[in-house]
């Protein structure tokens, strides 16, 4: 039975009296309750990245084991999880008004065990059809779609003044789940970590062991263990709560859409790069054992994502993500620069390679949290214009609504960057042999995305400045 607190601002798990933005509030109760929450998020998303993005160390290690898949066949089971992961991410940036940041976090972890489990048990079986692999492969995505309703239901919990830090925290140590997979898999698949219960080891051609299966596997207690703790410690926010109907007006925001693009360019490639650096590493630099470094983007990106938000609060998100921009573009010029002509010729620099691929991730990092830094500022300033009628206490419901579910929906359309980064790749190496192709069209891209966040958001007189 559900213990009523009332009087305190709380119905059981939920906060029927919440007011971050009240100075006297947030010192007395509010920053407790918002941390205990952050702190339940961030390990519930960790876990979510290291799943949804697992296939990226696993097609690595699979023709070593026997399941021989052409190239263009692995870049598919890496890019799948993303083409999934984004498409449910349009759903759960929903998800929160509706069911509940607690309820959803709990389910949606305990949805993470069917991938989990499914990898394990098919990659011990030989004859497992890439039908099957295609299918958790997208379960995958189950992952990628946590992230839009993690980050809603965080920006509930903080004032405008620590929101930027509060969702670089939860989305940086969350990316962090793409490096600690891509450290811990190649470790775990070395040994029996399960015992007898994890079923008997693949032997290679020299007889050394591997049991892949624990790069589901390793995942399961963990994800066990972070469900449970959502349910009896996390909270809903009562005020928090609305229709699907009603999150849609961001749909009609321009901002919105103009977001979309920017945080595809930022989140959208460090997502991309995770799920295809391993790949592109061996391909390119077969001669490299690139399990080795292959953790090591990720983790660049994610802790400079965690580390950078208090840079965005203090100079504005707009002016930290135009310079951002621009170094993506020096560092994707510098990735073309060293790359091999062929995967077979001797003028590639695999060093300088991963130099500017390790700037790359830093600044994706940097990117992802001036990007969710600035649309809390951009709505504060649209809503009064858009809605003059409402008075003050509905406009900032407005804002903290529309804000959590643009936060949301821009990271669903963003993480299409883990499908198509990948798939990019593969297509321009089947083309023309090298991945030279695609590296340009997302410098390209980044042009694109420093004009517009002039134009928009960091010039003198800019009609959003942030």
């Amino acid at each position: 039975m559900a213990i009523s607190h009332a009087q305190n601002g709380q119905v059981g798990h939920t906060l029927t009296d919440w007011r971050p933005e009240d100075d006297g509030f947030w010192t007395e109760k509010g920053h407790a309750i918002a941390t205990r929450n952050l702190w339940i998020s961030i390990p519930n998303l960790l876990l979510a990245f290291s799943v949804w993005m697992v296939w990226s160390v696993v097609v690595a290690k699979m023709p070593a084991i026997g399941f021989n898949f052409s190239v263009g066949e692995r870049f598919w089971l890496a890019a799948l999880p993303g083409l999934s992961g984004a498409t449910l991410r349009i759903f759960y940036s929903f998800m929160i008004p509706v069911f509940g940041g607690r309820l959803w976090t709990t389910l949606s972890t305990a949805s993470l065990l069917l991938p989990a489990i499914g990898i394990g048990m098919a990659i011990q079986n030989p004859e497992t059809t890439y039908v099957t692999f295609l299918i958790l492969a997208l379960l995958c995505g189950f992952g990628g779609g946590n992230f839009a309703s993690s980050m809603a239901n965080i920006a509930y919990f903080y004032p405008k003044k620590t929101k930027g830090n509060a969702l670089a925290l939860n989305a940086g140590l969350g990316n962090a789940g793409v490096s600690v997979m891509q450290f811990v898999v190649p470790i775990v698949i070395t040994m029996g970590v399960f015992g007898a219960v994890g079923g008997e080891p693949q032997t290679l051609s020299d007889g050394t062991q591997l049991w892949l299966q624990n790069a589901g596997f390793i995942w399961v207690p963990f994800i066990a263990i972070s469900a449970i703790a959502a349910w009896f410690g996390m909270n809903d926010i009562a005020d928090a709560k609305a229709s699907v109907g009603t999150q849609l007006s961001i749909l009609k925001r321009k901002q919105n859409w103009i977001m979309c693009i920017l945080y595809t360019g930022t989140f959208g490639s460090f997502i991309g790069y995770s799920a295809g650096f391993p790949l592109l590493m061996r391909t390119q630099f077969p001669e490299v054992d690139v399990l080795q470094y292959a953790f090591l983007g990720p983790l660049v990106g994610a802790l400079s994502r965690a580390a950078t938000g208090w840079i965005s609060d203090k100079f504005g998100g707009g002016r930290v993500t135009f310079w951002v921009f621009l170094g993506m573009i020096i560092a994707v010029f510098g990735v073309l620069q060293f790359l091999p002509s062929t995967p077979e010729a001797a003028d590639g620099s695999f060093w300088g390679f991963f130099a500017c691929f390790m700037a790359l991730f830093f600044l994706t990092g940097v990117g992802n949290a001036s990007t969710f830094q600035m649309i809390p500022s951009i709505m504060k300033q649209e809503i009064p214009r858009l809605l003059p009628k409402l008075d003050a206490a509905d406009q900032q419901r407005t804002i903290e609504r529309e804000s959590s579910a643009i936060i949301a929906f821009t990271s669903a359309i963003a993480a299409y960057g883990a499908f198509f980064i990948p798939k990019a790749y593969g297509t321009s190496i089947s083309m023309t042999g090298a991945p030279h192709g695609a590296l340009w069209g997302f410098l390209i891209f980044y042009a694109v995305c420093v004009v517009i966040t002039w134009a928009v958001y960091s010039r003198k007189n800019a009609p959003v400045p942030c």
